[in-house]
């Protein structure tokens, strides 16, 4: 399977916004997002997250089709700017099993080393494709968050897991 990872702008909001809903749909308990809420959202306001973020996609070579993607939020506070964290991560039922999503974590990674010292990452604890994936690169679990999601009346567990990716220099 031949693909391009690019960082996506507010020309690509509607491939986009029809992705995440996607996985928003087929996926609930993978995002601390809502379908209700996102869908509300419009094709412009996805173009200004696009604009003002950081998030790739994977792109079918060929078609051009949006086949995954993920994004990488960077704060602004002079306390929490060394750490990036990776959200939104998704990739079309389709496509899984590809090394689509190795490459898309390795392209946010590549992204993030110059910029920040660390990234953080959240899966779901029902995800154990997603959680071994993310072991293979070098997270590591951190933490475990009990009933983080709640849609409808069921519960859902989160990995809380990290990559250090400048450690910290000893004295």
């Amino acid at each position: 399977m031949q693909f391009a990872i690019n960082k996506l702008s507010g020309a690509d909001a509607a491939d986009y916004r029809d992705l995440r809903l996607e996985g928003l749909f087929n996926n609930p308990e993978s995002f601390g997002a809502s379908l209700d809420d996102e869908s509300l959202l419009s094709v412009e306001d996805f173009a200004q997250r696009l604009n003002g973020g950081a998030v790739f996609g994977a792109r079918r070579a060929g078609t051009g089709a949006l086949i995954g993607a993920v994004g990488l939020r960077i704060p602004t506070a002079s306390k929490t700017k060394h750490k990036g964290a990776i959200w939104g991560m998704y990739v079309r039922p389709d496509m899984r099993g590809s090394g689509i999503g190795a490459a898309l974590i390795k392209h946010v990674l590549d992204y993030a080393g110059p910029i920040v010292e660390e990234v953080t990452i959240v899966v779901g604890a029902s995800n154990v494709a997603a959680y071994n994936l993310y072991l293979k690169m070098g997270f590591e679990q951190y933490g475990f968050e009990k009933r983080a999601l709640k849609i409808g009346q069921s519960y859902h567990d989160e990995v809380l897991m990290a990559l250090v990716l400048k450690p910290i220099p000893t004295p």
